[in-house]
């Protein structure tokens, strides 16, 4: 008997990029969200602790979830065998557009409502808008690595070491 694949045959029936379905994108972006909202929130929380200006808690935020994007994916690669110099252009090839649309998005959303970024650590305002903003750059940033996957870049790099 003849396996099909449903998933990807209604795909390609319906110009799927590459034959790359949005689960797989889901996947790809929840990995990378992943490492991002560990930095992104311990960016916004020593930046909120620290009282340091908006501008020095979202470079710093910035900072840290590429970082810890970088060095989840890292993780995994290293574990394939890849010495750390390969290791490294394979994460950079891999995350660095996904990363910088995860923060250009979520940044925005903290900065856009207002007084999130002043609030402090114990208010609800800082927690919700930081949410939020994660969830949405999860929403918008899935169809960009779809369409990544589906032309062999993003994290399409990273699969064949996993």
């Amino acid at each position: 008997m003849e396996h099909v694949d449903h998933e990807h045959a209604h795909e390609r029936r319906h110009g799927a990029p590459g034959g790359t379905s949005w689960r797989m994108a889901a996947q790809a972006t929840l990995h990378c969200l992943t490492g991002c909202a560990v930095g992104e929130v311990l960016g916004m929380v020593i930046g909120t602790a620290a009282g340091l200006h908006n501008a020095a808690t979202v470079v710093v935020s910035v900072a840290l979830a590429f970082v810890f994007g970088y060095a989840l994916t890292m993780r995994g690669v290293l574990r394939a065998g890849l010495p750390l110099r390969r290791a490294l252009k394979v994460a950079l090839a891999a995350d660095t557009l996904s990363i910088a649309v995860m923060e250009l998005i979520d940044n925005t959303v903290m900065v856009g409502v207002p007084g999130a970024m002043d609030a402090g650590l114990a208010d609800a305002l800082f927690w919700v808008s930081l949410v939020l903003s994660l969830a949405l750059a999860f929403l918008l940033t899935t169809p960009v690595n779809r369409w990544m996957i589906g032309r062999g870049k993003g994290h399409a790099v990273v699969h064949a070491y996993h």
